[in-house]
């Protein structure tokens, strides 16, 4: 009997027909859609949260907080993302595990069944005598026969199949690093966190210039910088001004030179300064020894700056000293 090979077709044939590429292909682009949706939601965040004002302005949302310091109320003033966790999930595995179980089966039975059967007999009986002045024969004969012949035959073929599937998808997200751009923008944010006043002032940097000893018409140089801030901490803006008052000075010293931004300040009257783009004036100057006193004496040097910042007057003091003039 030959073999049978319609299981084998159609084991094949079912295994060709599986959808491979939708069975692997739709849950890859699912995790694809779904990280753009996560990172449409982290943008929606910031944008939300975190970012005020329009499209093409926008602003740092800030949380200011308000507390004292060496006797002092001082503000901080903290960016809002640079506090808050910014949803950023990522997937960052996907396992795929695929079965397929093909039962394909046939059977086929056949049964031949035959039978002959034959039977034969006879009998002859013979008789002499003398016909016609010869001799003669005479006889009598019986014969008797049968046949029979039989055969069957019963044939039987079945063959079934089944395919099953079985899919398993195994995907995994987690809290992602932030891309580099954002985590550099929220290291700046996290540098910009200063405690400020919380209302208009004048800072200056260095708060004192100490000149040490200076000798009789010598002259010694510096430079500091002052900045102003209005009372929400922010910088001036360019085209505020600062007033330098005229200065007073003390014991063996005088003021040579003075100049602001590269304008020349009075050492005889006030003088107003404008400010950089950055809030700033740039302060340079020289400080010139007289004839010293018997015993000597330190020289000191005070000049008041004023300003006023979003509606608020703001002032501060630059303070230059000399340990004494020999």
């Amino acid at each position: 009997m030959p073999i049978d090979t319609t299981p084998s077709n159609v084991a094949t044939s079912a295994l060709q027909s599986i959808p491979f590429g939708s069975i692997i292909g739709g849950p890859l682009d699912a995790a694809i859609e779904a990280q753009a949706q996560a990172a449409q939601t982290s943008w929606n965040f910031i944008r939300e949260v975190g970012l005020s004002g329009s499209d093409d302005n926008k602003r740092a949302v800030t949380v200011d907080f308000i507390y004292q310091s060496q006797g002092k109320l001082v503000r901080l003033v903290v960016p809002l993302l640079a506090i808050v966790p910014i949803p950023y999930i990522a997937i960052d595995n996907i396992t795929i595990d695929f079965k397929a179980n093909i039962d394909a089966s046939s059977s086929t039975f056949q049964k031949d069944t035959s039978s002959e059967k034959a039977k034969g007999g006879g009998s002859v009986e013979i008789k002499g005598g003398i016909f016609g002045g010869g001799w003669g024969l005479g006889g009598k004969a019986n014969f008797n026969a049968s046949y029979s012949s039989k055969k069957d035959s019963t044939a039987t073929q079945s063959s079934k199949y089944s395919v099953e599937y079985t899919m398993d998808v195994h995907v995994g997200a987690s809290q992602s690093d932030m891309p580099a751009g954002l985590a550099a923008v929220l290291n700046i944010l996290q540098s910009s966190i200063t405690p400020t006043i919380p209302e208009a002032n004048i800072q200056v940097n260095p708060k004192t210039i100490n000149l040490g000893e200076l000798k009789e018409d010598d002259e010694k140089e510096f430079t500091l910088t002052i900045t102003g801030f209005d009372n929400q901490g922010l910088r001036a803006k360019k085209g505020d001004k600062v007033t330098f008052k005229t200065p007073n000075v003390e014991g063996d010293v005088e003021l040579d030179t003075l100049k602001a931004n590269n304008k020349d300040v009075s050492l005889s009257a006030d003088t107003e300064v404008e400010l950089n783009n950055d809030g700033e004036a740039v302060v340079t100057g020289k400080v010139k020894g007289k004839t010293p006193s018997t015993p000597p004496v330190a020289g000191k040097i005070t000049i008041e700056v004023t300003g006023t910042f979003a509606g608020e007057e703001a002032k501060a003091e630059i303070v230059i000293n000399v340990a004494k003039v020999v």
